[in-house]
Order: C-alpha cells, then sequence, then structure tokens
C-alpha cells in the first residue's frame, strides 16, 4: 500500500512491494553499525532480513537514539518506508520512521566472532545460536525436505500412521537399545516404526510414518545421533526390485524440490546442488568388499560394511547408489532371501555421494510364517517378544517391502556439513543431552 497508510507485514513480504510503501516489521536485532549522521540494523523475523536506516535530519533524535543503543538480538517494532538499494541485502532497505524496544536483551551478547569459533560453545548455548543465519538456514530446508516428504506420499495414496515409542522389541540389533523400566517391565524406545507399518499395511495397502527414533549406539562419528526423525515406508504387494524404484523416486522428488524451493538457504551455505536423477547405479556387497581390500580396508565377507569402505566407495560417486546383495549374516532376521541363494538377502542401502554414506536401508520382508519363526529361532530371539509380528502371517500377509530413510542424514548430505549435529535443532549424542 502506498501512502501514509501503514502496513503490518512480513520482511519476506515487504521485499516484493513498492518503493514508497510504508510498513511496520517486527523482528530482531541481528546486528547494527552507525557511522557518521547514519545508524544501521539489520533486522531479522523469521522470514528474511533487511537493513533499517536512520539518518539524521530525517529520522528524529528519539529515532537515532534508540537505533544506536539498541542491543543485539533485541525484539522491535519498526515503522517507515521502503526504498530499493542495490548495496543493501536482498536490494531493499526501510527508512525508520519510529522504532520500538519490546524487549531488550541483555549484554554482550554471547555468539560473536570468538566463540563462534568454538563448537562446544555454540552447541552448549544451541538455545541461542539457532538464530544464527547459517543454523535458521539449514532448519529452514529441513522443513521443505519434511514437507516434502508428506507431498511425495501423499500424492501416491499412502496413508500416515504413527507408531508408540515404547516397544517390549527390537527391529534392529538389541545391543543398540535404550533400555527403562516400565511399571515393572523391561520396555525399550523404539528404534524404527518398520513392525507397526507391516501390520497396518494389511489394512491401508501402502503406509508411511515420520517420527523419532533412538539408538544407543556408542559412537562418535559425524554421521550419529542417538535421537533422529525416521521416514519410514512399507507396501503390500512389493517386491524388493519396487521398493527400490520407490526409494529413487522419493529421494529425486525430495531433493529436487528442497533445491528448487530453497536456493537462498544453500547459496547462504555456500552449498551448489546439483539435480538428483535416476536410476540410481547398483554396485553389489561383494563389489563394495573387492574395492575396500583393494584400498587396504579388510573385513570378512558376511560382516557388514566398514564406515571406511562405505566411504570410500560413496566418493567414487556424484548420484545417490544403492549397495544390494548382502550377506543374512549382516543383516536383520526379517529379511527374505534369495531363491536361488539363501545366504543372500533381498535388501539393500541407499548411500548419499561424495563420501556422506548410508542415508537409507530397504528391503524386501519374510511373509511366511513358518519361514519367519525358524528365523526367529535360529537367531535367538525371544519368541514370545514377537509373538504377535508372527501372528501377522497367519491372517494373510501378502509379499511386502518398505525402507527407512533418515532425515539428518539426507540433510546432512544436502547441506555438505561437517556433523550431522548441525541438522538438529538440539542434537543429541553420546556426549550431548543439553539443553
Amino acid at each position: 500500500m502506498q501512502g501514509s497508510t501503514t502496513t503490518r507485514v512480513t520482511v519476506e513480504e515487504c521485499l516484493s512491494m513498492q518503493d514508497g510503501s510504508t510498513v511496520e516489521l517486527r523482528g530482531w536485532v541481528a546486528n547494527k553499525s552507525d557511522i557518521g549522521s547514519l545508524a544501521f540494523i539489520l533486522l531479522r523475523d523469521g522470514s528474511n532480513y533487511i537493513q533499517l536506516v536512520g539518518k539524521k535530519g530525517t529520522s528524529s533524535d528519539d529515532v537515532m537514539r534508540v537505533m544506536k543503543d539498541v542491543s543485539i538480538e533485541s525484539a522491535v517494532v519498526v515503522r517507515g518506508t521502503l526504498r530499493s538499494d542495490a548495496r543493501a541485502l536482498n536490494g531493499k532497505e526501510l527508512l525508520v520512521r519510529d522504532i520500538e524496544v519490546i524487549a531488550r536483551a541483555e549484554e554482550p551478547w554471547p555468539i560473536n566472532k570468538s566463540t563462534v569459533r568454538s563448537a562446544s560453545f555454540l552447541y552448549d548455548n544451541r538455545h541461542l545460536s539457532i538464530r544464527g543465519m547459517k543454523s535458521s538456514s539449514i532448519m529452514r530446508i529441513r522443513s521443505e525436505l519434511i514437507k516434502a516428504a508428506f507431498d511425495f506420499f501423499y500424492e501416491r495414496g499412502f496413508t500416515f500412521i504413527t507408531a508408540p515409542s515404547i516397544v517390549s522389541a527390537a527391529v534392529e540389533g538389541g545391543a543398540t537399545l535404550f533400555e527403562f523400566d516400565y511399571f515393572g517391565k523391561r520396555v525399550y524406545l523404539t528404534q524404527s516404526a518398520q513392525f507397526y507399518e507391516e501390520a497396518a499395511i494389511c489394512s491401508f495397502g501402502r503406509v508411511f510414518t515420520m517420527q523419532p527414533a533412538f539408538r544407543a549406539e556408542k559412537s562418535k562419528t559425524p554421521k550419529h545421533l542417538t535421537e533422529f526423525v525416521m521416514i519410514e515406508a512399507e507396501v503390500a504387494f512389493n517386491t524388493q526390485e519396487d521398493n527400490m524404484r520407490l526409494q529413487e523416486e522419493f529421494l529425486t522428488y525430495v531433493c529436487n524440490r528442497v533445491a528448487e524451493k530453497r536456493r537462498r538457504e544453500f547459496d547462504t551455505l555456500g552449498r551448489k546442488i546439483r539435480p538428483v536423477e535416476r536410476p540410481f547405479p547398483r554396485v553389489r556387497y561383494d563389489e563394495v568388499r573387492d574395492t575396500a581390500m583393494k584400498h587396504g580396508i579388510e573385513f570378512e565377507w558376511g560382516e557388514d560394511i566398514p564406515t571406511e569402505a562405505e566411504r570410500l566407495v560413496s566418493r567414487m560417486f556424484s548420484q545417490p547408489f544403492f549397495i544390494t546383495d548382502y550377506p543374512l549374516s549382516a543383516r536383520s532376521f526379517y529379511h527374505m532371501c534369495r531363491d536361488d541363494d539363501p545366504r543372500i538377502t533381498l535388501s539393500a542401502d541407499l548411500i548419499a555421494p561424495e563420501g556422506f554414506g548410508e542415508i537409507a536401508t530397504g528391503g524386501q520382508r519374510i511373509h511366511d510364517y513358518n519361514t519367519l519363526l525358524e528365523r526367529i529361532r535360529s537367531s535367538n530371539l525371544p519368541l514370545e517378544s514377537f509373538r504377535w509380528y508372527l501372528d501377522l502371517r497367519r491372517y494373510g500377509m501378502p509379499p511386502h517391502a518398505g525402507f527407512g530413510i533418515g532425515v539428518e542424514r539426507v540433510l546432512r548430505w544436502l547441506c555438505n556439513l561437517k556433523h550431522i549435529r548441525a541438522t538438529s535443532l538440539f542434537p543429541r549424542t553420546i556426549t550431548r543431552a543439553y539443553p
């Protein structure tokens, strides 16, 4: 709107408004400076940033005093007139007519050029450091990724379900479970919603979840968190081939959507995103092992692929790819095996390129009662804990397949981050449960 009418807008909205528009903005003082007769504030309101300008002789003495005295991260309300300026961030600035401090921040602001060099300090003060431009850009990309994931599944007729976080049986290895007392019973925090998805597909056909998962894995690597968000999908009547195609479609859709919608945030991070293209290359477990051995990384056939071998192979690709044909000894008990070789599972890991490694695991599940019963027994698992899971196979369980993909691992790759903790608003690792 033009003239004397003042319109309350967000910074993002005002950036597309005409010069001369008078607006009211509400936000925080991200930075400030003054030079002679000019005072500058960089205002952040959560939608974007804009430069505020106070000019002696144009702005009142009270406005100039407040702009010079206000502390970093104070919450303010400002009113003024928009004008274009190529030198300003985002090409717009607001000539301030009035400014009011709503909540003054204490001084000094703890996050400065010195303290920002300490990762430990930044994560000890994560409740404050998330206000930074880089951290908020990562979180906006994360938000877009999650929205794209929901859109992908809803557009394809999936039903969203939620599964319990308190469980009595492990989907993955028991050594990585968080165990606690539940009114006199031993229970665990969930590692995966997979078992509950398998129950749900006989009602809905195709389902997905997006919820926290927990792993008590004592690892300090840059790709491990103890609490993270898993996107999981399960589809009745799908084979492992169907399952890998679904993962290709999903990752291509999500990554390309995020790259398109969040260009500004990727620019802030200095990350250039190349389009993700299908189909993804496939590399067999045996090929990965041969490559690793040639580079001095040794592991026995049947063992899981070591992190250093996975990283080595990942650096050989510029696009996501699958590692297929994992031995049963390296997989969980519920995986189906190939008809022509019972040592090999119908499963695969989806690997991010550039050394980032595994982001998803998927496979075809055993749907036959007797086969699953024998697998549970041969794995020395407590039969009673899996009674209901077995029971599904007695009442019309068709062939089915699914996968789980970690939000934080995908985000770490997309944003080119050294450590996965930067992908979480308040990360949880083996050394951090605060704030």
